[in-house]
């Protein structure tokens, strides 16, 4: 099976495409395929291009623990460079179908730059979601461990939890993210970002993903985390997030949809083993490796 690895900002996917393999990318050759010691290693699996119905390309994106994610706005920039390198597509805008929703994307740059359209933010409480009567979910207080947060939820077609705070660290974020990924008020879990505003153009976040753990960088906790600064009044409407790996520039509209645009590197590109899936059920037919 081949593979093609890049990274965005140092949140790095693999990206696969169906042709190259018949069976399904089940949650137990995911794990494999992502383990930094026992697998090839990346944040994450870009299983694409299909066909659509809506959009010129439709892709799957999933978690390194297996699960199946519905939009990565890191993940969007990798696979529009992906096509691009390809061939497939030129400096032309084209539509990508997630299940979190449709968005535009153009390459630019000679594939260093990619500018995504993300979609529109929504702070409803039934759209996230978030348990409870539907509202805004605007700075309300949620208990984790021993320290109480106000926090802001939002959905770019996959939930987020933002923590606006004075002083971030990764130590926040890796002590308090896993607690809050698995609350209670989100039953399909949740994104959380730690964020201190800098200026009225600029935030800085630290990231727990979803599915990932710590992360270096997010495009959609990037437009999650801006939303919520310009929704709050904190921030104007062009916002640059700092992510200890790089920047992210984010463009806010009235009507809260999201312009994100970030770098993309190419990695790697190479070809998995099928002895790295020995173990593995039996039935699952690997003679494609070989």
């Amino acid at each position: 099976m081949k593979f093609y690895k890049y990274h965005a900002l140092g949140n790095d996917y693999l990206v696969l495409d169906p042709k190259d393999f018949s069976f399904p990318l089940n949650p137990e050759i995911t794990r494999v395929i992502c383990d930094r010691n026992f697998g090839v290693g990346s944040d994450g699996i870009l299983l694409g291009p299909f066909p659509s119905d809506i959009a010129q390309f439709a892709l799957r994106i999933y978690n390194p623990d297996g699960s199946e994610a519905e939009k990565s706005g890191n993940g969007l920039r990798i696979f529009s460079r992906y096509l691009w390198d390809r061939k497939l597509v030129g400096k032309q805008p084209f539509s990508i179908q997630t299940l979190g929703g449709l968005v535009q994307s153009v390459v630019k740059d000679a594939g260093r730059t990619v500018q995504v359209e993300m979609g529109k933010v929504s702070f409803w409480s039934d759209e996230i979601p978030v348990v409870g009567d539907r509202r805004e979910v605007i700075q309300e207080e949620i208990n984790c461990g021993d320290r109480t947060f106000s926090f802001c939820a939002a959905t770019i077609g996959n939930p987020h939890c933002v923590i606006p705070l004075s002083e971030i660290t990764p130590a926040i974020a890796k002590k308090y993210g896993q607690v809050l990924e698995v609350h209670p008020l989100f039953p399909n879990r949740t994104n959380v970002q730690f964020m201190k505003v800098l200026k009225r153009n600029s935030i800085q976040i630290e990231i727990w993903e979803r599915g990932a753990g710590y992360t270096l960088a997010s495009g959609s906790s990037s437009s999650a985390a801006a939303a919520v600064a310009y929704k709050l009044g904190l921030c104007d409407s062009s916002i640059t997030v700092q992510m200890p790996g790089g920047l992210i520039w984010i463009e806010v509209s009235n009507d809260f949809m999201i312009l994100m645009r970030g770098s993309v590197t190419k990695v790697a590109e190479g070809e998995m083993s099928a002895e790295l899936f020995d173990g593995l059920d039996k039935r699952i037919n690997f003679s494609l490796y070989s």
